[in-house]
């Protein structure tokens, strides 16, 4: 079994983003059911957000002990009360394959991104989904980025990169435009390692209601985050 230490300190502080939370809901919600699986489910947060209960099954993969702990209460009153697994990917049995797969922040954490989504791919059933969501711009990575151990930030061309010959990338999209002026600003004056709670709660409250109408104003070309989508053209 896989275990890795987190060191990042930051999950407490997002927890609290319910507006960022519901917007990924509205954005991602619709692209899961069945069996899904959630890779770096971390202390739960976005598992608590994303699950309707209308799902078949819900896994929840964490490869840090204590946080798969703490974890395991956190999602235990959940309507489909996930699976816990201490590990990653590849701990699981090559035979379990899954309907959707989401990586919420989790890509940019894993040095070897393209093997990853290649293995991703292949534990996917045919016509599933494979959901991944990250960081965006590389000229955006601070002193956050390299204190939460983040090896990159994507743009939609890397994400394009990714995509092996088992998938096929269905949409690729910036979200979170106005917070993109957030970032820009920590990137070029504040260059501060973590943000506080307070600075969190103002992007949630303040900017991400705002991005929700400027998201589609500027059709996804903006954007703090990057979301990509694959299907699997893996055969029955």
């Amino acid at each position: 079994m896989s275990e890795i230490e987190y060191l990042g300190t930051e999950l407490e502080l997002f927890a609290a983003a319910r507006n960022w939370k519901r917007y990924l809901r509205d954005t991602i919600g619709p692209h899961l059911g069945g069996d899904v699986l959630e890779i770096g489910a971390g202390i739960g947060a976005t598992t608590r957000a994303l699950s309707s209960g209308r799902e078949t099954s819900w896994t929840c993969l964490e490869p840090d002990p204590s946080l798969s702990a703490a974890l395991r209460q956190a999602v235990a009153d959940l309507p489909v009360a996930p699976r816990v697994v201490t590990g990653t990917l590849s701990d699981l049995p090559a035979t379990d394959r899954f309907d959707a797969i989401l990586y919420i922040d989790v890509l940019e954490h894993i040095e070897n991104d393209a093997s990853e989504v290649h293995l991703a791919g292949t534990r996917l059933k045919p016509g599933g989904r494979l959901i991944i969501l990250c960081p965006a711009h590389q000229s955006l990575y601070s002193p956050f980025d390299k204190q939460i151990g983040h090896f990159r930030r994507y743009d939609a061309r890397m994400m394009r990169a990714l995509t092996p010959s088992i998938l096929r990338l269905r949409t690729v999209r910036y979200l979170d435009s106005a917070g993109y002026l957030l970032s820009l600003g920590n990137r070029l004056l504040l260059r501060a390692a973590m943000p506080t709670q307070k600075q969190i709660l103002a992007w949630d409250r303040l900017f991400v209601p705002v991005s929700r109408l400027t998201d589609v104003l500027t059709g996804g070309r903006i954007g703090k985050s990057v979301l990509a989508i694959w299907t699997s053209e893996t055969q029955k």
